[in-house]
């Protein structure tokens, strides 16, 4: 798995508020200058950057610590200290920043639009230096503030991909042939199990504005749930896809049971990834007796499943593709404007609750002053 991580552990420090100075005007002629010293720079910041063309995160796998600069020191002649410089980690599109002691989600990127970014630590504030202390009781203060100090946090970064469509499968079902078909992905390819042991993405082109990103996975055996095989570990990259799309090889002899096995681990794994829409796909009928198998696993699945698509296709000689790649463009189309509908609803749900809450809350809030007290005063009217 050289070259693939997703998942790190790092530590990240914000930069430390630079010291106020102690100094004082001295010139010739100018016997009482004054205190003129500057105030601390302020500490860097720890920012979080989303990077589109970042797949992985093993650009931060083996950099353990991450710091932020820290705030330059006063000088004197009010010359301000310099702020430090900001740390910006480059994370790639569906990461999530979690506190690595809790296990709290701090942030999701799994939203991210664009190359978004979240401020996690903000840096200290840089001292004031001794001008700000001068008074007429005070003509020479002698004191200055230290620079506030950074913070310092351990995180846990976790990557899911995201994709539109996720292919769950037993170990040489056809899942990387499928994506090498409908795709420009060339993932590798033999006749043994565990060929694919990482995951890998793919792009369906549907017209020239919009395409489905696809998502493979290594193969699942029946105890994964339990750790056997290369266990659950990659099932995380399929939790945030629209839809799942079903490999079942027909030539295999527990073709009957597969669908059902699949079922069974993703609910172990999840319930929600079993809430997701779904298409089946029958592979391999090209071989002998394979086709009477997938009208077997067909129509026993529509009993179980009335809304589940089965469709019996084989990947090598291309039979059944075409219907195969417009069920799954139909499916993620459903699936998104079902999300769209959902998220706007959401939305106008929220902004009523605030709107409400402005409305009865707001005028609550202010102070009540009672024009008719003699102890009222306002600014100016002082006696």
């Amino acid at each position: 798995m050289i070259g693939f991580a997703d998942e790190a552990t790092i530590e990240v420090r914000s930069g430390n508020g630079g010291n106020g100075c102690v100094a004082f005007r001295r010139e010739k002629y100018i016997p009482h200058g004054g205190p003129n010293g500057g105030d601390g720079g302020k500490g860097g910041d720890i920012i979080f950057a989303v990077k589109r063309n970042l797949r992985t995160l093993a650009n931060i796998r083996h950099k353990h610590c991450f710091k932020a600069r820290n705030g330059g020191d006063g000088q004197g002649w009010n010359r301000y200290g310099a702020d430090g410089e900001d740390c910006v980690i480059p994370v790639p599109p569906g990461t999530t920043i979690r506190d690595a002691e809790t296990e709290e989600i701090i942030y999701d990127f799994s939203t991210a639009k664009g190359d978004e970014s979240f401020t996690f630590l903000k840096g200290g504030n840089g001292g004031w230096g001794n001008v700000h202390f001068k008074s007429s009781t005070n003509q020479a203060p002698k004191q200055a503030n230290p620079g506030q100090k950074g913070e310092t946090r351990f995180l846990k970064l976790e990557l899911s991909i995201m994709a539109d469509a996720g292919l769950v499968g037993f170990p040489n079902a056809g899942k990387s042939s499928l994506l090498t078909y409908f795709t420009n992905a060339r993932p590798k390819i033999a006749p043994y199990p565990f060929t694919t042991i990482i995951p890998n993405l793919g792009v369906l082109r549907v017209d020239d504005e919009s395409d489905i990103i696809i998502a493979d996975i290594p193969g699942i055996i029946e105890g994964a749930s339990e750790g056997l095989g290369l266990g659950d570990t990659f099932l995380k990259h399929i939790t945030r896809t629209a839809c799942l799309i079903f490999m079942i090889d027909c030539s295999d002899e527990n073709y009957l049971t597969a669908y059902d096995t699949l079922c069974n681990e993703l609910r172990n794994y999840s319930d929600n990834l079993m809430e997701k829409p779904r298409i089946v796909l029958c592979n391999k009928i090209d071989v002998e007796g394979a086709f009477d198998r997938a009208v077997e696993v067909q129509n026993k699945i529509r009993a179980a499943e009335p809304d589940t698509v089965v469709i019996p296709v084989s990947v090598h000689t291309g039979r059944g593709m075409k219907d195969a790649q417009h069920q799954i463009m139909e499916l993620v189309s459903k699936q998104e404007k079902r999300d769209m509908a959902s998220g706007a609803a959401a939305d106008a749900v929220e902004n009523s609750e605030n709107a409400n809450q402005f409305g009865s809350s707001f005028m609550d809030s202010r102070a009540y002053i009672d024009d008719d007290d003699d102890n009222v005063q306002y600014p100016g009217s002082e006696q």
